[in-house]
């Protein structure tokens, strides 16, 4: 998903639009999860980009999304770009020290 969302409309209000984009975004993001994963994928990753324009869009974490739809209302931006990319991820094993795990016999 790569578009330019404007906020602005003669009908709509601002809330009611900013609700229908994390909308239009909860349902891309669903879609692209309950497609078949590629061999030696553990789970969909997303590549998420967001700004007032392309070219001002900087990289940003999936959960920080909706932080920022909610930021741009209290700026008063009348529109702003999204990019979310899917991705194949792999989980990664990472091995602790001894001193981490807590034993219950101690």
């Amino acid at each position: 998903m790569k578009k330019v969302f404007e906020l602005t409309h003669e009908k709509i209000k601002l809330e009611r639009r900013v609700d229908s984009v994390k909308h239009e975004v909860k349902k891309y993001l669903k879609r692209e999860r309950n497609k078949k994963l590629p061999s030696g994928a553990d789970f969909w990753d997303f590549d998420c980009q967001f700004g007032n324009t392309k070219e001002e869009a900087e990289p940003v974490e999936l959960s920080d999304i909706n932080k920022r739809i909610d930021q741009t209302q209290v700026e008063g931006l009348t529109s702003f770009y999204i990019e979310i990319v899917a991705k194949e991820g792999i989980r990664t094993f990472t091995p602790r020290d001894e001193d981490d795990i807590e034993l219950d016999d101690e």
